[in-house]
């Protein structure tokens, strides 16, 4: 029966959000209207009546009804190396990479002056051509200890509440609630360069909250691909650079901590 039928312009994906937002948004059943001996199905009611106010602003004319580039959402776990083959598909089809979590780190990097999360917690590095002046520590010890106070204080700047929640979402995963996802996700599908380009979306929706987001907002992906791999593998990829950088910071602090030996033998001489 539904091959019988002679459907639009736009077959079953609603031609008014197509017009209106370039997005290929499935129809509902529940949603049609027939015009010109033809069938249209929308998402919602609200714009089957918008198309029966004005259908020839919906229909095909001299050419036919142009469709929206290709948006994909690419999925996995940490390490299954989506980043890798997001940048490789990108390059292959000429559409753009957004990696969620990096863009996330520069929307907070201009105040927090470094990227946040576990990912990034390590020890800092200590510079070798540093060493302490032990004579000078002793005779300033309470001008130092004033001074860096007073110096954390103004370097210390305050968050904005949408900022504090990137945050929180990266160093703790916790939840980026709805209005703070309204000022970054719609922009891909709906402003320009994306919007006429086209983008692959590495590790964004990561939650059944994220992804049911995306469809309240008519954000449709063309595809969704999910990248599954082996544990060992992830293990294999992660492991070794962590263990390197690890190793790397043992041997400085082992090498500052036999100069500054060195240094308090000379100093008692």
């Amino acid at each position: 029966k539904e091959k019988k039928r002679h459907m639009g312009d736009t077959k079953h994906f609603c031609p008014v959000s197509l017009k209106e937002n370039f997005i290929l948004y499935p129809g509902l059943n529940d949603h049609a209207a027939k015009y010109r001996e033809k069938i249209y199905y929308f998402s919602t009611s609200e714009y089957r009546d918008k198309f029966l106010e004005n259908p020839e602003e919906y229909v095909a004319h001299d050419e036919p009804i142009q469709a929206p580039p290709l948006r994909v959402c690419l999925l996995g776990t940490h390490g299954a190396g989506k980043t890798t083959c997001a940048r490789k598909i990108a390059d292959k089809l000429g559409i753009f990479h957004i990696q969620f979590e990096e863009y996330l780190q520069k929307l907070i990097l201009p105040k927090t002056k470094k990227k946040v999360g576990s990912h990034f917690d390590e020890e800092p590095e200590e510079d070798d051509n540093k060493m302490p002046n032990l004579s000078q520590e002793l005779e300033d010890f309470h001008q130092t200890i004033t001074e860096t106070g007073t110096e954390k204080s103004k370097e210390e700047v305050k968050l904005t509440d949408e900022e504090e929640a990137i945050k929180a979402n990266l160093m703790d995963n916790e939840a980026l609630p709805p209005e703070v996802l309204d000022n970054i996700v719609p922009d891909w599908w709906m402003k320009e360069p994306f919007r006429s380009t086209g983008f692959i979306l590495d590790g964004f929706p990561r939650t059944l909250d994220e992804a049911r987001y995306l469809s309240e907002r008519g954000l449709c992906p063309d595809v969704a691909v999910y990248i599954q791999v082996e544990e060992s593998h992830v293990l294999d990829r992660l492991f070794p650079p962590r263990l390197k950088k690890w190793k790397e910071r043992q041997y400085k602090k082992t090498e500052n901590k036999k100069k500054l030996k060195d240094l308090k033998a000379k100093i008692r001489v």
